[in-house]
């Protein structure tokens, strides 16, 4: 479930990058209520974090890969994309270095996209050595 949010963020990508300061602020609504899935990375941490205390050795690897994962999308949320947030006000400003912060906002979605997707595979992975 961690994945399909990250997942449409980069399906997204193509279609908002060319779109002018009001329509991508227009756009940018569409993410109101996306907070409340905060619920769903927090399982995801723990489950990955669970499955590499728990994993046997043929996947304690992949399990413990998974959890770094998880966790790097938090460093790179936390880092890159609230500070964005804060400053745009949940994108309902724009200031002058609106597309400095746009591509910063995206860029930091795609990452975490990528890394939901190695722990996507890694938890497959270890699934499958156990």
């Amino acid at each position: 479930m961690a994945l399909a949010p990250s997942a449409a963020h980069v399906l997204e990508l193509p279609n908002k990058l060319p779109l002018h300061r009001d329509e991508y602020l227009t756009v940018q609504h569409l993410y109101r209520g996306w907070s409340r899935l905060g619920f769903v990375v927090i399982g995801a941490l723990l489950a990955t974090l669970w499955m590499a205390v728990v994993a046997d050795e043929s996947s304690e690897l992949p399990a413990t890969l998974a959890f770094i994962a998880i966790l790097l999308t938090q460093v790179v949320f936390w880092i890159y994309t609230y500070p964005v947030n804060r400053r745009t006000h949940n994108w309902t400003e724009a200031p002058d270095d609106w597309e400095r912060l746009r591509d910063r906002w995206e860029i930091s979605h795609a990452a975490n996209a990528l890394l939901s997707f190695i722990a996507f595979v890694c938890v497959a992975v270890a699934i499958l050595n156990s």
